[in-house]
């Protein structure tokens, strides 16, 4: 058996799990705003939904990060293998973790954002903080 491959499929897994979660936590936020603003008459931000889907991008980190293990995995020896499938639970889980923290800090900008109006280019940077974590564990993973 090829633990390896089982380590590039468990990192896209991980990954993926980690953006559908983030992304439900963010689009509920952006769903409250609006439901805020209708609610007080005041335009409804279609700018909210840059924060709802902005933990979707781990998905495609897992994916680049997996077909990399593919290939190190159809030449790794046995402690290769057991490397990658370790490292695809370690990367994995920290792209989801980014997704998740993502998320919320997407749901805390689409409320203050909803709120004022103002402030957009503010809570981008902190949700792009919080990506920074899954490009990273992206990037090592591939060059390990």
């Amino acid at each position: 058996m090829n633990w390896g491959m089982i380590g590039a499929g468990v990192v896209m897994g991980i990954a993926a799990m980690g953006s559908a979660i983030g992304i439900g936590i963010a689009g509920q936020g952006a769903i409250g705003a609006w439901k805020r603003c209708y609610l007080n008459n005041k335009q409804a931000p279609f700018l909210l939904v840059v924060f709802a889907g902005a933990p979707l991008t781990q998905t495609i980190y897992g994916f680049l990060l997996m077909n990399s293990m593919k290939a190190a995995a159809a030449v790794a020896d046995k402690a290769g293998q057991f490397f990658l499938l370790g490292l695809g639970f370690a990367a994995g889980l920290a792209m989801c973790m980014s997704a998740i923290a993502q998320g919320k800090a997407g749901a805390a900008g689409s409320d203050a954002l909803g709120e004022t109006g103002k402030g957009f280019t503010n809570y981008i940077m902190v949700v792009g903080l919080c990506e920074t974590v899954a490009l990273f564990a992206m990037v090592f993973g591939m060059i390990a």
